[in-house]
């Protein structure tokens, strides 16, 4: 097996930042015992919530389905441990303003049980492409680098197009998260062969699994699964420590040196980027038939005992979690779901581990950066920008509320990485005023949509108005030939009814 090529392509600005990732993965992965309670939240996808099919006081079984996925971005939910539906009702989930979420409670009664599924899965590369990714539609499995996007979708959208690459995502830029780490020296050959099912359905012939400089057995344990493979269309492919190289595009940028036009998408220049967390939920799926019912996560910080990564069912409290990590250190202030940098703080642990929850962070209270002074012109957060935006000029049409500049300038690129407020002599919170800044374009969306939806109504009101005065003009005229072949006395009758309409 050849050795890994390295640092490939350039990446725009970016930081190099303390990854914090060794208190975490000194351990293999712990396996968390199952909970009293699992909460499953109807959306752990980017689209509508998903459908429950189950009732309260109902029994269930391990990866039984519950709720059916809701238009072509959903997808479906399956229970993660056997146990008695309690109750279907809204939950505290780990959102950045700390909403609540319909969930289907389950209490699980301790045996596991699975459910039995008819069928042995046969060879992934006898199913047709369409067929596969509609199996893997069923298997609930989404997007695990964070987008949670359905990834049969993903799949079915990219066969549309004229693609060159899948690239399978094993980097993790962000400090403390370690999960795709563990995962990849843990599960390698299930990495590959997740990566062969995806060759498959996407009809292709290369493949790059990107990974970090500094997850050295990782990549090791990569090659050696390759070397067993003996795959040549799968190329482990090693690119700088930088954040944030993670992201899909500057992934895509490093890979292949090629760039993702402003507004586009991977798919544009002929890539497909997917999670390695991703491949090992397709593999789990399509050769044990076991749906994506749980995920490796990874809890660490200074407000934790015992640091580890863990494989959890998804629908776990965070609480069951940190219990199993040792618990709380008195350090402990601050409960973030995801990473330092873009991640969401939540003021409870009752939240669920859902999909989408790579890592539980918590932190002591995190120092103030000191008073938000003026914009001295400095341009470090253009140097860092890994989107080659202008943060200053950027920030300045955000406080003014100036959508057109905004759009003109890029603001929908931007990735909300937070590199150029970690640099920012200022103080300024440039990230939290770009978040804010897009939502003012989804509320004008959603306004102009309302506003478009409205003129609709109003259109085909006065259109059907026109449609029933020109029916009711023609059957009048109708009774008026009739008439006249009736006779006078027949008119008057005909008159007479008319008047007797225009009086009422």
């Amino acid at each position: 097996m050849s050795a890994p090529t390295y640092d490939l392509g350039k990446l725009h600005g970016g930081l190099r930042l303390d990854g914090k990732k060794s208190q975490s993965t000194a351990e293999p992965i712990h396996t968390i015992p199952i909970p009293s309670q699992l909460i499953q939240p109807l959306a752990q996808h980017v689209g509508d919530p998903a459908h429950p099919i189950v009732g309260i006081g109902e029994r269930v079984l391990k990866g039984q389905l519950i709720a059916e996925q809701e238009g072509s971005l959903g997808a479906p939910v399956h229970a993660s441990s056997s146990g008695r539906i309690v109750a279907i009702e809204a939950w505290p989930i780990s959102r950045r303003f700390g909403d609540t979420a319909p969930c289907v409670v389950i209490e699980t009664d301790g045996e596991d049980r699975p459910i039995e599924r008819a069928e042995t899965p046969p060879p992934f590369d006898t199913l047709p492409p369409d067929f596969l990714a509609d199996k893997i539609l069923q298997g609930g499995i989404v997007g695990l680098g964070g987008a949670v996007f359905p990834t049969s979708q993903k799949l079915i959208q990219a066969n549309t197009c004229e693609l060159d690459y899948l690239i399978l995502n094993g980097v993790e830029c962000e400090p403390y998260i370690s999960c795709d780490d563990v995962l990849m020296r843990e599960r390698a050959h299930e990495v590959i062969s997740g990566a062969q099912v995806l060759l498959h359905a996407l009809s292709l012939e290369v493949c790059y699994i990107g990974v970090e400089s500094d997850k050295p057995e990782a990549l090791h344990n990569l090659a050696d699964a390759l070397g067993e493979a003996d795959d040549a269309r799968i190329i482990l492919k090693q690119v700088p420590t930088i954040y944030p190289s993670g992201g899909e595009d500057q992934l895509v940028q490093l890979v292949t040196n090629r760039e993702v036009p402003s507004g586009g998408l991977p798919t544009d220049i002929g890539c497909l980027v997917q999670n390695v967390g991703t491949a090992v939920a397709i593999y789990d799926w399509i050769h044990d038939n076991e749906p994506l019912i749980s995920r490796i996560t990874t809890i660490t910080g200074d407000g934790i005992a015992t640091p580890m990564n863990v494989k959890v069912r998804l629908g776990t409290t965070v609480a069951d979690v940190v219990n199993v990590a040792g618990g709380y250190t008195d350090k402990a202030r601050q409960l973030i779901i995801g990473g330092p940098m873009t991640g969401k703080s939540v003021t409870t642990d009752r939240v669920p581990v859902v999909k989408a929850t790579n890592c539980i962070l918590v932190l002591s209270e995190t120092p103030s950066p000191g008073p938000e002074l003026s914009c001295i012109r400095c341009g470090d957060c253009a140097a860092v920008c890994p989107v080659q935006l202008l943060p200053q000029q950027l920030f300045w049409y955000a406080c003014a509320d100036d959508e057109k500049h905004l759009r003109s300038y890029g603001l929908t690129d931007c990735i909300e990485c937070g590199c150029c407020d970690l640099v920012c002599p200022s103080h300024i919170p440039l990230t939290a005023d770009f978040r804010k800044a897009k939502g003012r374009f989804r509320e004008l969306a959603d306004e102009k949509a309302r506003a478009e939806r409205a003129r609709r109504r109003f259109e085909a009101r006065n259109e059907r108005k026109v449609l029933e005065e020109q029916h009711r003009l023609h059957e009048l005229a109708e009774q008026k030939e009739k008439a006249k072949l009736a006779g006078p006395a027949a008119i008057a009758e005909i008159l007479k009814r008319k008047r007797g309409r225009d009086k009422d």
